[in-house]
C-alpha cells in the first residue's frame, strides 16, 4: 500500500506536475509525469529529503467506477513497489489511458516501470548535460 504521506492530494499539486513536465506514454495504457525538486515550482517545493509524493488520474474514459477503482488499486500498489526508486522530494503523477482498464496486472506493471524509467531520466536536469 502506498503510504499516505507519499499521495499528491491537492488539485494544484496535479497541476503544478503535470504542466511543468513532458508526461511518458507508457507502451498505450498509461502516462507519466515526474517532476524533480528542483523542477517543482517554489510555492509547492519542500525539503529534498521529504518523501516522493505520487498522485493517480483514471478518468471516466477508462470505465465504470469499479474499473477505475481496480486500475487505481493497482497502480497504486505498483507504485509502491517503485517508491523506492523515485528520488526524494520528487512528485509523479501517473495518467491511466482507456487501455488499463483491460491490460493485465503484469502489463500494467511493465509500462509503469518503463514510462517511469523514462520520466524520471527525462527530469533529471544531470541527464541532459
Amino acid at each position: 500500500m502506498l503510504p499516505a504521506g507519499s499521495r499528491l492530494r491537492r488539485r494544484a499539486d496535479f497541476v503544478a506536475t503535470v504542466r511543468s513536465t513532458r508526461g511518458v506514454r507508457g507502451t498505450g495504457l498509461l502516462v507519466v509525469h515526474a517532476a524533480r525538486p528542483d523542477r517543482t515550482p517554489p510555492a509547492l517545493s519542500s525539503a529534498s529529503t521529504a518523501a516522493p509524493r505520487v498522485g493517480f488520474v483514471v478518468s471516466r474514459a477508462v470505465g465504470a467506477a469499479v474499473v477505475r477503482n481496480r486500475v487505481r488499486r493497482r497502480l497504486r500498489h505498483l507504485v509502491a513497489d517503485q517508491l523506492d526508486r523515485i528520488p526524494p522530494g520528487s512528485r509523479v503523477v501517473v495518467r491511466a489511458l482507456p487501455g488499463s482498464a483491460v491490460a493485465t496486472y503484469d502489463q500494467l506493471g511493465a509500462a509503469l516501470r518503463s514510462a517511469l524509467d523514462r520520466a524520471l531520466h527525462q527530469a533529471d536536469p544531470r541527464a541532459r548535460a
